[in-house]
């Protein structure tokens, strides 16, 4: 089997999800986030892109509901014993049968808990399953039930995420080693990317973002790949993934000469940066990370230029993309703990001059400091 971790820790986890279930008085959960089960059970798929369940009951018995296809999948990645296929046809209704299992095990009338807030639970998948649970249990909203579990790290999982970091900075270093005057683009995602690979990483949530010239103002990936100019600039957003845990990092590269904005942004972004760690702390607010970096941002001048979120936690996390839960940004009142990793990106962008500066690194928040988990500094480093 390829686990991950020790049957013992995914027990422990289960533990503490039947635990938050009996206290919200639950008798089981319908899990549609991959993240979820992965973290449950070791169960590791992109298979969530179709109707795919597992149940976790108050009693800890397990069930996967899934296609033919994850069959092996399951039984060679995770912990799982009962595993149902649903045949795919013009007919075939899996929520239907997920009903069915239910009620093989006494559930109707039972008070289950439901992961709506999953990208493996389509609007329409999401219909059919409330339409099949009608009059027969009641469905309660519980997607943040693992992911309140999943937010602080576990010893193995922290190891994981050091690994993540490490390749991180590999990609960074390919990443210097790509970047000049006439570079193509596609060989420095080509050369980030390999890095990564090459250090037994994988894929990671979401595609590596790049975009140089003005297009180094966004913050999405987008198709397409240019040569930079002689004097140009590239900002890449980019993770190492070990394990499906992530460490982010982010860099706007001046390629040529560097302009006198740059280096005002810069500076600004790495005070901004020192606020934001001062202000994570366990106990405190979350909300109170994204005032410092707006604080800082906005004495400078450059309110219009901030965004209105700098940063989120970071753990293992699959496609669409790799940002977890909780966010920074103004208000947000979940508090910091010991144990949580977070991505802290400083981003100003300056569309008037089409000047971007977006450093940005991963930490883990400790008891007495956080933990920067990059040997590379925040220099501003030109091409």
């Amino acid at each position: 089997m390829a686990l991950h971790f020790s049957a013992e820790e995914l027990a422990g986890r289960r533990a503490r999800a039947i635990a938050a279930l009996q206290a919200r008085g639950l008798d089981g959960l319908l899990m549609f986030r991959q993240e979820s089960m992965y973290y449950l059970t070791g169960y590791d798929t992109f298979g969530y892109v179709f109707f795919q369940c597992l149940y976790l009951g108050a009693d800890g018995r397990l069930m996967l509901l899934t296609r033919a296809p994850d069959l092996r999948q399951a039984q060679h990645t995770s912990v799982i014993d009962d595993i149902r296929i649903w045949v795919d046809g013009p007919d075939a209704q899996p929520a239907q049968e997920l009903r069915a299992f239910l009620q093989s095990i006494g559930g109707a009338g039972s008070r289950l808990g439901i992961e709506y807030d999953a990208y493996g639970l389509t609007a329409a998948n999401g219909r059919r399953l409330d339409a099949a649970m009608d009059g027969f249990c009641t469905l309660l909203d519980a997607s943040d039930l693992v992911s309140r579990l999943r937010v602080t790290k576990s010893p193995a999982e922290l190891a994981y995420v050091r690994r993540a970091a490490a390749l991180a900075d590999d990609a960074l270093h390919a990443a210097h080693g790509t970047v000049r005057s006439g570079a193509f683009e596609g060989e420095v995602l080509a050369a980030m990317q390999g890095a990564v690979f090459k250090g037994g990483g994988d894929y990671p949530g979401n595609p590596f973002i790049i975009g140089s010239g003005r297009d180094g103002l966004l913050c999405r990936y987008f198709s397409g790949r240019r040569h930079l100019d002689a004097v140009d600039q590239i900002t890449l957003e980019f993770a190492g993934a070990y394990r499906h845990y992530h460490a982010c990092l982010m860099r706007t590269i001046p390629v040529g000469q560097v302009r006198p904005q740059h280096r005002d942004m810069h500076k600004v972004c790495l005070e901004a940066m020192a606020s934001c760690l001062e202000a994570l702390r366990p106990g405190e607010p979350i909300g109170a990370v994204f005032d410092a970096y707006a604080g800082v941002c906005d004495a400078h001048g450059y309110r219009a230029h901030r965004l209105n979120a700098c940063g989120y936690s970071l753990g293992t996390t699959f496609a669409p993309n790799w940002m977890d839960w909780p966010m920074f940004y103004r208000g947000n009142r979940v508090p910091a703990q010991p144990g949580m990793v977070f991505f802290l990106h400083m981003i100003l962008l300056d569309s008037d001059s089409e000047t971007a500066m977006c450093p940005g690194q991963t930490v883990i928040v400790g008891e007495r400091g956080n933990e920067v988990l990059s040997a590379m500094p925040l220099d501003l480093v030109v091409r």
